[in-house]
């Protein structure tokens, strides 16, 4: 049994040891603190992502009445592409991958670029907070040019994803979620609006794109477009933010820049990912009784599965813990995999793959201004602020 609190100081800033520990004494043990079991080690959890026997969705057994506070913020969930089991899922993904196309997201190459040259014009001279000035704005005005609305609203897509992000992290209470709830019905009602007006004014956009998607006859419906919009934006977003603030600290310890040179970078960018992910726990529900690692998960029990953990264990990766740009090893699982492998996946490796480079290119010399400190906001292992200067 793991008696971990995730708020614990040591733990939030180093999670690992403790991934390490329990996946000896497991690799399948129960988490007390969480009331469930949880995997630690690469083939477990590797294995149960693709498991049909488990899911997102919620069993009927365990539904309960959605409170009043939180109607919008559920009405969203409903829809979400995230959320979901077969057949409501596989017709959700195809639609969406439809208008998500390789092509579209091909398509945002020389906007990255730009967008990143632009926030490095503005960046300050002195030392500063490298979080809200780079690693925030890439990725949402990146979403914005996506979804086709002004990128001048991107305070309030912050707002809005922060907010709603939040409802997933260990300490949630009730203004957490009356904030995610409030965030729900804006976000909402703004892309209620871009939608209607996509309708009859059609542009080369990911809306206009998403209206368009037809998969058997049948085509999206308006909650399940602003479902889909919220998830790109929560769901894409925030982990592109962590995963270049946790790659920027990591390059800057280990004096590695060399290692985003353009034959080198897309290597780089899935060991950064190994090593440090933004998301570290997926839970899944089992929908039948199962034996795992000597364990019984009932039908109707959640399970969690260690995606941070996943990806130091040394059965599959020599000298987990070490930084390796030039490591060959199995793929990681910072996306998770199966059917709910992120659909967002090629755009956040495109963004950092672009980002990283720029910023270094701008700023060889970049060195941090004091130690880097992580949030206490797990599942997410993200950096509270990141203080840097140029030497």
């Amino acid at each position: 049994m793991l008696h971990q609190s995730p708020h614990a100081p040591d733990f939030v800033q180093n999670p690992y040891p403790v991934y390490h520990a329990a996946r000896r004494n497991g690799p399948v043990v129960f988490w007390k603190d969480y009331g469930m079991l949880a995997a630690f080690d690469h083939a477990t959890v590797h294995a149960l992502l693709r498991d049909r026997r488990l899911g997102r969705a919620i069993p009927d057994s365990k539904r309960r009445p959605v409170p009043p506070h939180l109607r919008a913020f559920n009405a969203v969930e409903r829809h979400s592409l995230l959320e979901l089991e077969a057949p409501e899922h596989t017709r959700l993904r195809r639609l969406i991958l439809h208008a998500f196309t390789s092509r579209r997201i091909a398509t945002l190459e020389a906007d990255i670029h730009a967008i990143c040259a632009d926030l490095l014009r503005k960046l300050p001279g002195g030392p500063f907070d490298l979080i809200p000035a780079y690693c925030q704005m890439v990725p949402v005005r990146v979403i914005a040019r996506l979804l086709g609305v002004p990128e001048a609203i991107s305070p309030d897509l912050l707002r809005w994803s922060s907010a709603m992000v939040a409802m997933y992290q260990a300490g949630r209470n009730r203004k957490i979620e009356d904030a995610a709830n409030t965030a729900a019905i804006e976000f909402s009602d703004f892309l209620q609006a871009y939608i209607e007006e996509r309708r009859t004014d059609p542009r080369d956009d990911l809306i206009t794109e998403l209206i368009r998607a037809e998969e058997d006859g049948t085509r999206l419906t308006r909650d399940e477009m602003i479902g889909t919009c919220i998830l790109l934006l929560n769901a894409g977003h925030e982990a592109t933010v962590h995963s270049l603030g946790n790659a920027v600290k990591c390059l800057v310890e280990n004096n590695s820049i060399k290692a985003l040179a353009p034959a080198k970078v897309a290597a780089t960018v899935e060991e950064l990912m190994r090593l440090d992910p933004p998301l570290h726990m997926f839970t899944r529900y089992a929908y039948e009784t199962i034996k795992i690692g000597g364990h019984t998960l009932q039908a109707g029990e959640e399970i969690a599965l260690m995606l941070g953990a996943a990806g130091r264990d040394p059965a599959v990766y020599d000298d987990p813990d070490t930084f390796d740009p030039s490591r060959t090893a199995a793929a990681h699982l910072a996306f998770g995999g199966g059917v709910h492998f992120c659909v967002g996946a090629p755009l956040a490796r495109l963004e950092m793959q672009i980002a990283l480079p720029a910023l270094f290119q701008h700023a060889p010399d970049l060195c941090l201004t004091e130690q880097a400190r992580y949030a206490d906001s797990y599942h997410f292992h993200k950096l509270d602020q990141l203080m840097i200067r140029r030497t």
